[in-house]
């Protein structure tokens, strides 16, 4: 873990629960494309950077989620480094109790404030094409989250953030998050078509050929929409929704899970009313959720 790995000439990754991307940008100065869970991460950063004789000048985050931007806060300290973060993004780096606030729907209690889902705050400054060095493009892949972007390095390398999950994580936990489906769908139908010398999904191997999983995580979206649209075929609330997930998936419910999974649940939920699947009864008080 941790380990160092060259993908091109100027262009690494981090071995991490969520890679980090490295990329040299002179003799000495180089980049990094998101920092890691929590000051550990930003820590063991350091110590490759160091190792290698490299100065951090910029982490450009691709979104908010905490183990994106987990080593912000050490890093900047560390390194006087700039912060970057795309548009909503920016403001969930630099207040991150607004993560889990939106999954709960409220404040979150004790159990919600933690390093996975609530990191440091860091002075993040917002992404724009003039923060980036020379040759770098940004890639818009909205869905997963609300803004979140990946970049094409100058030597061809893309950097695909959370916009796709890896096979075995989705036989592993079903559901991946998502906020907007409609969005995420699109992202992975315009990533199905990329092409470059290397992709580097976040939490998926690193690949030539990136199509066959953008079509796996495609299919999955469907699988899931098409159990919820079951379910339905009976009025209920949420709750009940969520609680036959869980059971038909096989998944164990804790504060953490019924965050996440509540709120990708949601977010299907509103795509399948706004595209007319779904249909919603007022009843006693409860939202009920329909087929059409």
């Amino acid at each position: 873990m941790y380990e160092l790995i060259q993908v091109s000439e100027a262009t690494y990754y981090i071995q991490s629960p969520a890679k980090i991307g490295l990329v040299k940008l002179g003799d000495t100065d180089v980049c990094l494309i998101d920092s890691g869970n929590d000051k550990d991460a930003g820590r063991k950063v350091r110590q490759l950077l160091d190792a290698n004789g490299w100065r951090l000048t910029a982490i450009y985050n691709t979104h908010s989620n905490a183990d994106h931007i987990g080593g912000n806060k050490y890093l900047q300290g560390q390194t006087g480094c700039k912060i970057y973060a795309p548009g909503i993004e920016c403001a969930f780096t630099r207040h991150p109790v607004l993560e889990p606030a939106f999954l709960y729907g409220g404040y979150p209690c004790k159990d919600l404030r933690h390093k996975f889902l609530m990191a440091q705050e860091s002075g993040a400054e917002p992404l724009t094409k003039d923060a980036m060095p020379a040759g770098f493009e940004i890639l818009e892949l909205p869905g997963h989250f609300f803004d979140m972007v990946g970049f094409r390095t100058p030597d061809d390398v893309v950097f695909l953030a959370d916009c796709l999950s890896s096979k075995e994580t989705l036989e592993k936990y079903q559901i991946g998050f998502i906020y907007d489906v409609d969005a995420y769908l699109k992202t992975l139908e315009r990533v199905k078509t990329m092409g470059a010398k290397m992709f580097v999904p976040a939490h998926a191997a690193a690949v030539e050929e990136i199509t066959p999983l953008a079509q796996y995580n495609i299919d999955k979206v469907w699988q899931i929409a098409e159990k919820i649209l079951g379910i339905c075929k009976e009025p209920l609330c949420f709750e009940s929704i969520l609680q036959r997930l869980f059971a038909q998936y096989e998944l164990s419910m804790d504060f953490e899970q019924y965050v996440l999974v509540g709120s990708t649940v949601r977010s299907y939920l509103s795509w399948l009313k706004d595209s007319g699947r779904l249909g919603v009864d007022f009843d006693q008080n409860r939202l009920l959720w329909r087929c059409v």
